[in-house]
């Protein structure tokens, strides 16, 4: 497990970038839930994000492609919206307790 940060640094609402265990990654808290997912937007497989703590659309609902606009769900990383209709991030396994939030990189492949 590796610690991306602790739990107060990831406020309902938010995002965040993270570099950890070789991967480009970012979370976002929605609904008291934390999910992960590689920082690569499966249309042209570039960083979702110009800035480093911002992936969420206007409305907050929403993660955004900063590139070309595509719209993906939260909770499960489908494009609803954009060039990569259909596709979906690469989520990346996560827990968090009261020291961290964690990426389980066993899980990775």
């Amino acid at each position: 497990m590796i610690l991306l940060c602790a739990p107060h640094d990831l406020a309902e609402g938010q995002s965040r970038g993270f570099k950890a265990a070789g991967l480009n990654l970012f979370a976002v808290r929605r609904q008291g839930r934390v999910y992960a997912y590689r920082n690569s937007c499966p249309h042209r497989e570039i960083p979702l994000g110009y800035d480093a703590e911002q992936y969420l659309d206007a409305s907050g609902r929403l993660l955004q492609c900063g590139h070309h606009g595509a719209l993906f769900l939260i909770e499960t990383g489908e494009c609803i919206q954009g060039p990569c209709l259909g596709d979906v991030l690469e989520a990346l396994p996560c827990r968090e307790d009261d020291q961290g939030i964690w990426l389980d990189e066993s899980g990775q492949g």
